[in-house]
Order: structure tokens, then C-alpha cells, then sequence
């Protein structure tokens, strides 16, 4: 009998499905997030994003509104043109997914890509 579980971790929400012989079958997490450096997602955030997708085994995809993205995919995601406060969703599926989406929730909200935020200077320490 296949099971399906789904539990929120903070802000994320991830689906696992068990198969009958009790492997994991596949793994859906997704995770809103928001993009808070200046610049938004130009060309070299948008390389960092699938720099760091492409290290995983899961599919990664991100939206904007109704436009979809592959997050391994350079000219896709340049194509969301997300500027400083847009919102994306993240969506892996496969084995690693978990693991994938808290990566680049780290570089997107945390590490804001090593960009300054609006006010901020470039080396000024955010507090």
C-alpha cells in the first residue's frame, strides 16, 4: 500500500511518498521565497541559482506568478526577470529535494546571492 505524508517545516512544505516495500518513492518540498537583494535576480544571481541546483539529483523548478522555470536552466531563469521583493516558489522533486530547496533558500534569503540589499552599500554589513 502506498502511503503519502506531508508535514510543514517553517515555511516549507514537503511530500513524501512511500512506496510499498517501504523505499522512498519520490520526495516534493517547495518553498515560497523572496528576493531581497537590489539588483534582483540578474544574470550572475541567476548563475549562483543553477550553479548550486545543478548539484543535485532532484528537479528543481521555480515560478513567478504563472511563468515556470527550470531551475537548472540559465535562460530560464534569467527569463523570471524577478526584481528585489518578488516572490518565488522553489519546487524540487526527487531524492534529495529537501536538501535542494534549503540550499537555495540559504542563497536567495540568507546569503541575498552575496549582493547588497536596498540602503545597503556594497561591503557594509548588514546588521
Amino acid at each position: 500500500m502506498n502511503r503519502k505524508i506531508e508535514y510543514k517545516l517553517s515555511e516549507r512544505r514537503c511530500v513524501i511518498a512511500e512506496a510499498q516495500e517501504g523505499t522512498l518513492e519520490k520526495l516534493v518540498c517547495e518553498r515560497e521565497v523572496e528576493i531581497k537583494n537590489a539588483a534582483g535576480l540578474h544574470m550572475r544571481p541567476a548563475m549562483q541559482f543553477v550553479d548550486i541546483a545543478s548539484r543535485f539529483k532532484s528537479d528543481i523548478a521555480v515560478a513567478k506568478a504563472d511563468t515556470n522555470a527550470d531551475g537548472k536552466s540559465i535562460m530560464q531563469m534569467s527569463m523570471l526577470a524577478a526584481t528585489c521583493g518578488t516572490k518565488l516558489k522553489i519546487r524540487a522533486q526527487g531524492p534529495d529535494a529537501l536538501d535542494a530547496v534549503a540550499a537555495l533558500q540559504e542563497l536567495v534569503e540568507v546569503e541575498k546571492f552575496g549582493e547588497p540589499v536596498p540602503g545597503q552599500t556594497i561591503g557594509e554589513q548588514e546588521q
